[in-house]
């Protein structure tokens, strides 16, 4: 098929590699405009952009499309569909109809459940016991069209927003391609009940609150490893917590209750697997407390 691609982040790479991969004729690659990024602020194109220029695509970053000549260019690639993976930009209704079967996106939740732009981070909290991947024709509500096809695959207690994003792009590559070659576009509506917003991550949500229970913290911790990493402070140093796991104990939260990082909770405790100092790199318990040991009876805050 004559295929428009639009997508930004990591996520949407392996995507964009499985429709190339099958054979399908990608016209065009839309991604957001490069970005300052690093110590320089230099602009850094996406990932979406970098890998469509490595498999030699031609790709348009326009700011949106509320100029005229955007909106015609888009027009002139004379496409069957047109795929969107996680874009970043709200597309308007003239876009979505420009293409000869639509726009089809892939959401990393199972519809109507987390609606909106952290699903995989929200299930993770929330304590969901599965999630999934939709295709969806793409209509002009915040992911309210009708669903062609869906996967859905269990949340694990060692899952994180990394793990679980690897293997929902994984998913929905697959159902992609598949949902290409079958040429089937029908699509059922979306229940009415349900329907659950999964909003954007705010970094006030990082910080632990030692207060909370076991449970709580070690879902937080999970999902928001690796970005934005929920944190905490050990001897006054903000310390980001990647990786945790559930184990016995009790104790004032906050305290520490051996030296291998096992932290009482409000509720339970949790042992912290995976931390990272400012300015270094992530590390294993063990090799954290090396040069950052924190002994039994401190507190963590």
């Amino acid at each position: 098929m004559r295929v428009i691609f639009m997508g930004t982040p990591e996520f949407s790479v392996s995507v964009l590699e499985a429709l190339h991969g099958a054979g399908h004729d990608i016209v065009a690659v839309y991604s957001q405009p490069p970005r300052p990024a690093g110590r320089g602020k230099k602009p850094r194109p996406s990932p979406v952009q970098k890998t469509a220029e490595q498999l030699g695509l031609p790709v348009f970053t326009p700011l949106n499309f509320k100029d005229k000549s955007d909106r015609e260019v888009f027009a002139s690639h004379d496409v069957e569909i047109a795929v969107v993976v996680a874009y970043g930009l709200i597309l308007p209704q003239s876009v979505l109809d420009t293409p000869l079967h639509g726009c089809l996106n892939i959401h990393a939740s199972l519809l109507p459940r987390w609606r909106g732009a952290a699903p995989i981070q929200r299930a993770i909290m929330a304590g969901d016991l599965e999630t999934g991947v939709c295709i969806m024709q793409m209509e002009a509500g915040l992911d309210t069209g009708p669903v062609i096809a869906r996967k859905a695959t269990p949340i694990t207690a060692q899952d994180t927003a990394e793990t679980l994003h690897d293997r929902l792009a994984g998913i929905g590559a697959a159902l992609l391609v598949d949902v290409l070659a079958s040429g089937k576009f029908n699509a059922e509506p979306q229940s009415e009940g349900g329907v659950t917003y999964a909003a954007k991550i705010d970094k006030a949500e990082a910080r632990v609150d030692w207060t909370q229970s076991s449970d709580m913290i070690d879902r937080q911790i999970r999902a928001l490893s690796p970005f934005p990493g929920a944190w905490c402070e050990i001897k006054d140093e903000r310390v980001k917590l990647l990786g945790c796991e559930l184990v016995s104990g009790s104790g004032t939260p906050g305290l520490a209750l051996n030296d291998q990082f096992t932290i009482a909770c409000g509720q339970g405790a949790i042992r912290l697997t995976r931390l990272q100092r400012a300015g270094k790199g992530p590390m294993d318990a063990t090799n954290f407390a090396r040069g950052f040991p924190l002994l039994t009876g401190e507190f963590v805050a």
